[in-house]
């Protein structure tokens, strides 16, 4: 491991502090952006980012907001880099980018280590996201060790900062999962569950999932002070949760995808590799 390693700052530091008004933190979920419109559920285009950007400075700054906004990005696309980094940048944030390891410099369409490493050097935060992308509660102890140690320690070599966050594939977990994490080296384990969450944070650390379908107004109402948004968000959540589990994984995900992408996308080719069946959510 290289001797220049660095400790990773804390999740609630990876921007500016949120002031006493904003009393819990929101993470917000992305995968990956594109210029053109996509019909595929989990790609948002650069221009809708660049609003929703604009709309978490904003609610950064108005006392009538509570929810503080942090951005998240799952897989490490490439889209990460060449896309969401300069309008971060512009706009002075920060975000939280996990990776999935084993697609690093392998996988079409994915960050390699320069990439990663240039991220890292911008003042962005980077976390794992797994080795493979594989459903944790799908894994075998011998996997486990790959998925989440292995994925951690490789992180680490190569970009000389200590990794101690991590994102669930899929947002798969349960307690055996959990501790599993815990015991891998992480502190805070990033779910799927759309729910704000207090300061300090705690082991778990809910997430809201931005899809394609998502409006700006509708995240505006969801930072709103007081607003019922989120808890009918978390709610739903917990029904789709309950779905998952009576049907199981397998026809869960031929569901899925029936709903999230009903028509042909632009670029079907990308669209296909980038579709890794985990990501359903």
């Amino acid at each position: 491991m290289s001797p220049e390693k660095t400790r990773e700052s804390s999740p609630q530091s990876a921007s500016k502090e949120p002031p006493p008004h904003h009393t819990k933190v929101l993470h917000l979920l992305y995968h990956e952006l594109r210029p053109a419109k996509s019909e595929y559920s989990y790609v948002i285009e650069t221009g809708e980012f660049e609003k929703h950007s604009d709309l978490f400075v904003r609610a950064r700054s108005e006392a009538s907001s509570t929810l503080w906004p942090e951005i998240t990005f799952d897989d490490g696309h490439l889209s990460n880099f060449e896309f969401a980094l300069p309008i971060l940048q512009s706009r002075g944030l920060q975000a939280r980018f996990f990776i999935t390891v084993g697609w690093t410099g392998q996988k079409p369409g994915y960050m390699g280590w320069e990439d990663l490493r240039s991220l890292h050097k911008a003042g962005q935060f980077i976390g794992a996201h797994g080795w493979s992308h594989t459903l944790l509660t799908h894994c075998s102890k011998k996997d486990l060790q790959t998925e989440l140690a292995t994925a951690r320690l490789t992180l680490e070599d190569k970009l000389g900062t200590s990794i101690t966050t991590m994102s669930l594939p899929g947002g798969r977990s349960n307690p055996q999962i959990i501790n599993a994490c815990l015991e891998a080296g992480y502190t805070h384990i990033y779910t799927s569950t759309p729910k704000s969450e207090s300061l300090p944070l705690g082991s778990t650390v809910g997430r809201l999932n931005i899809l394609r379908s998502i409006t700006l107004d509708q995240i505006s109402a969801i930072l709103a002070a007081n607003g019922t948004a989120l808890p009918k968000l978390h709610f739903l959540s917990r029904i789709k949760t309950a779905a998952q589990s009576l049907m199981g994984d397998a026809l869960y995900e031929k569901l899925w995808a029936i709903s999230n992408r009903k028509e042909t996308d632009p670029i079907p080719a990308e669209a296909a590799e980038n579709e890794d069946p985990t990501h359903h959510q």
